[in-house]
């Protein structure tokens, strides 16, 4: 086991949160895939919400797609032509409670103050949920409390 206060020990070009930062990590795919999360789906309603340049979401939605992040699938209105709507996958979906913990992360140390502008609830209960490490029998567990191990 290696407690958190030694270097890291896996050297960076093996490093999974590099190359999950390369695949997520720049402002305007964060906020896309925020978006998405939140049930947008269409070019139109993703380029109206952002205020992102066209050429730059296009570049986006190409990248996360190309990514297996979402999946293009035709839509088509009446009496207009087809369309492709961006669906969220699984690998993209399983980004929900990092999203979730880097707004509430946001909301804690870059607010100034303010209130949260969301606030996420357990739907049964209404009680505030927050993103929290829990082992295997879901009990939660401080940073404190862990250590790494090396897988061999």
């Amino acid at each position: 086991m290696i407690p958190f206060a030694k270097t890291s020990p896996v050297p960076p070009e093996n490093c999974h949160l590099a190359c999950a930062i390369e695949q997520i990590g720049d402002r305007w795919t964060m906020l896309i895939l925020r978006s998405a999360l939140f049930g947008v789906r269409r070019f139109d309603h993703f380029q109206a919400e952002l205020s992102i340049p066209r050429t730059i979401l296009s570049g986006r939605l190409a990248a996360l797609t190309r990514n297996g992040l979402l999946e293009k699938r035709p839509y088509k209105e009446d009496g207009k032509r087809s369309r492709p709507e961006y669906v969220l996958t699984d690998k993209a979906e399983a980004l929900r409670p990092v999203m979730i913990a880097l707004m509430q992360w946001g909301d804690d140390w870059l607010a100034d103050g303010e209130a949260p502008p969301l606030r996420f609830t357990q739907a049964t209960t209404r009680q505030p949920v927050h993103a929290a490490f829990v082992n295997a029998d879901g009990a939660r567990v401080e940073t404190g409390d862990m250590r790494v191990a090396l897988r061999r």
